[in-house]
């Protein structure tokens, strides 16, 4: 099995080696990360900022890795247009932080898999709590697992995976709402700093991503690249 691993934390970032090392023991694998911090870039890419600098690194004994100038889905766009390699799987991650509710729209985490949908690849996208990558690098078996036992892949071919600190267990999950919100500060000569803080209420709705993680829970949430209302265009009936 051929799969690409990518990130939105760069090149650097504890999580990507962690997905990338539990990779190599399912198939070939190849690294595209960007060269810095690059989170909530959604899915930017780079079209009028003159060539990508893209370089080979030595990141892992067996592994294949680049490191890209460029936003995080320029990284798999270079990982699958760019070497012309088609990956069976495209992993994303393991973000230092949630990608759940309605930040996913933000995540360059995400976007990773939904440009994967793109170019014809399955992909997951993993995301955990900011304070460690302990739990997540522990439950990565058991969420493989829950993949192979249900066939998910039979079903759906991209999935957001968010893994709290300490796990409970595993929920099938859909999207959230509103996890965190900024709030745009004066700082003086017109210049502004953007200052995040959650607006999350705890619910207990497991079905959720967000109730289910805050809850303790690993949500697993089934995605698509897709941003048309099908329900609406199949009730509306119009020329």
């Amino acid at each position: 099995m051929k799969i690409l691993v990518a990130n939105d934390d760069g090149i650097d970032c504890e999580g990507i080696k962690i997905l990338a090392k539990w990779a190599a023991q399912k198939g070939e694998v190849t690294v595209c990360a960007p060269a810095r911090q690059q989170s909530a870039k959604s899915h930017a890419i780079s079209i009028h900022d003159g060539p990508i600098k893209i370089q080979p690194v030595t990141f892992m004994q067996g592994i294949n890795a680049y490191v890209v100038d460029s936003t995080p889905v320029d990284c798999v766009r270079f990982g699958t247009l760019g070497l012309g390699v088609h990956y069976d799987l495209v992993l994303s991650g393991i973000n230092k932080g949630f990608n759940m509710g309605e930040d996913i729209l933000y995540s360059g985490t995400v976007a990773n898999i939904f440009e994967a949908a793109l170019r014809g690849c399955r992909g997951i996208a993993f995301s955990t709590d900011p304070t460690s990558f302990a739990e997540a690098e522990a439950q990565l078996d058991d969420v493989w697992t829950y993949f192979v036992k249900h066939d998910l892949f039979a079903h759906c071919n991209h999935f957001n995976v968010n893994i709290p600190l300490h796990s409970k267990g595993i929920k099938w999950t859909k999207q959230g709402g509103a996890y965190f919100t900024d709030e745009f500060v004066s700082i003086g000569n017109g210049l502004y700093s953007q200052q995040g803080y959650s607006v999350y209420r705890l619910g207990n709705d497991l079905t959720m991503d967000t109730d289910a993680v805050m809850n303790d829970y690993i949500s697993i949430t089934p995605l698509s690249a897709r941003r048309d209302d099908l329900a609406v265009w199949n009730k509306v009936r119009l020329p």
